[in-house]
């Protein structure tokens, strides 16, 4: 028996925020493109924007787009996470945002704190947030992700993982998601699977 939670690993850019619909306008500004002129469907890296040829590459997209746009603070949710995730942790489920934002040196301080004014705006519930790019180091029960390498690295060490579909992972097995409707379904029977494990240990 045990008395903990059951708790679901959630990643944040591309599955709970509406990552690439938000840095898109910012990338055309930054490129100085029209929006138009950068495609939704994307790759892993962003090559169809043409972003590794400019100076500086993504990571000085990534921090214009930080720095001098807000992006975690005005990012849009995905359509429906939030209330997937109010209706998980209303059902027992332990939140645990697990986001690989702090790749970049020197602006932790402000990508923290746009992520908790971001996950607080949008009434997001969680108990606990992570930031570290190892995901199965702080252990969940199960996870959800849209990155391929995120993805494969998780089901190597055995986590169970949902992949979070989109133009990027479209072509790694399942279990996939397409809606948060369907997460939350998915998360909910995983739950009661668990529970059940959990009730015949000794």
């Amino acid at each position: 028996m045990t008395d903990r939670s059951f708790v679901f690993g959630v990643d944040l850019d591309g599955v709970v925020a509406d990552f690439y619909g938000g840095l898109r306008p910012i990338a055309a500004e930054w490129l100085g493109v029209s929006i138009e002129s950068l495609p939704e469907r994307i790759s892993w890296g962003l090559a169809e924007w043409g972003v590794a040829h400019a100076p500086g590459g993504y990571d000085a997209l990534h921090k214009f787009a930080v720095m001098q746009r807000e992006l975690f603070l005005k990012l849009p949710p995905t359509a429906r996470a939030p209330q997937a995730l109010r209706r998980l942790s209303k059902a027992g489920v332990r939140i645990r945002i697990i986001t690989h934002r702090l790749f970049i040196k020197y602006f932790h301080q402000i990508a923290v704190s746009q992520t908790i004014q971001w996950l607080d705006r949008h009434d997001i519930p969680y108990w606990d947030l992570c930031f570290m790019q190892e995901k199965t180091a702080v252990g969940a029960d199960l996870y959800i992700e849209d990155s391929p390498s995120n993805i494969e690295r998780l089901r190597a060490e055995g986590a169970k993982t949902i992949v979070f579909t989109n133009s990027t992972n479209e072509h790694l097995p399942g279990p996939r998601a397409n809606t948060w409707d369907e997460v939350a379904e998915m998360v909910l029977a995983e739950k009661v699977e668990w529970e059940r494990r959990v009730s015949e240990l000794p």
